[in-house]
């Protein structure tokens, strides 16, 4: 399997009704834009795609259409992630049969287990599925820090090839680069650093509104011509901010609402933005759309 590199969106999940139930019409359709914008990755059920207030059912399905959707016209990761390790074994099986082409996962979080467990727990999914496994690193979530060290030893797994580090700490992404670790910056606001720094890739939730723009910036940074570069990051910021300042899935989804990408609001408990919120995302897009 080719490594993983490039642009992810880790897509917002769509409701309708309020939030009852799954807009699949409107995921198709969202994903059919991604494409079109040529994103290297797609990931579902990740933080931006909610998978808090998701059902297990729900986030299955989501892999599924995915799945079907992308056939292979770019690269799928589905967050399987569960405290318990015979849970997450059962959705990172899932995911495979959906045609995942990796699996993004969380340490056993709330209470979880110190190093010994953690390590347990993917050694215990890694020897029940054949797909690259990348570790998701959030400890202000998952009160488990998979520091450069710490991930130099969970690499001694064969399937543990990358990391998502989202702990917003432009050291942290240059620690581990220069470890030779394969990692994804997961903080929008430090994408073109991170790249400069030596990831392999971003996560971005803010290319649910600007996805042909944050390829583009990708695009850029491969050949080498950083002015151009750093002249469309000034206009992607704003929105980058926000997104680290604001609620960040309000944000995403107000955004990708006003690019003409229709995917509803949160599901409650989250609430919408307030009208001076709102009123900020659109002062950001219009930003984004300055020459």
């Amino acid at each position: 399997m080719s490594d993983l590199k490039g642009i992810c969106v880790p897509i917002c999940t769509p409701f309708r009704d309020g939030g009852a139930s799954l807009d699949e019409g409107a995921l198709r359709t969202h994903i059919d834009s991604m494409l079109e914008a040529k994103v290297h990755i797609i990931a579902v059920c990740g933080g931006t795609g909610e998978f808090p207030f998701l059902t297990e059912p729900e986030k299955r399905r989501l892999a599924e259409l995915a799945g079907r959707q992308i056939g292979g016209r770019c690269k799928l990761i589905v967050q399987t992630s569960a405290i318990r390790t015979e849970d997450a074994i059962d959705n990172s099986k899932h995911a495979q049969g959906a045609g995942a082409d990796a699996l993004l996962i969380l340490p056993p979080y709330f209470e979880g287990p110190g190093e010994s467990g953690v390590r347990w727990h993917y050694e215990r999914i890694a020897e029940a599925v054949k797909l690259p496994i990348m570790a998701y690193n959030i400890p202000q979530y998952s009160g488990f820090d998979i520091t450069p060290e710490v991930f130099a030893r969970l690499r001694q797994i064969d399937n543990v090839r990358y990391i998502k580090d989202s702990t917003a700490n432009m050291l942290r992404i240059e620690q581990l680069a220069a470890s030779g670790a394969k990692v994804f910056n997961g903080s929008d606001h430090l994408n073109l650093y991170s790249l400069m720094a030596g990831a392999a890739g971003c996560f971005s939730g803010g290319a649910n509104a600007m996805a042909k723009e944050t390829v583009q910036l990708y695009d850029l940074f491969e050949a080498g011509k950083l002015g151009e570069a750093l002249k469309l990051w000034r206009r992607m910021q704003p929105l980058n901010t926000l997104l680290w300042t604001l609620p960040f899935n309000p944000v995403a989804k107000a955004a990708s609402q006003l690019s003409g990408r229709p995917v509803g609001e949160c599901r409650r408990p989250v609430p919408p933005l307030t009208a001076e919120q709102m009123a900020a995302v659109k002062e950001a897009m219009a930003a984004l759309r300055q020459a």
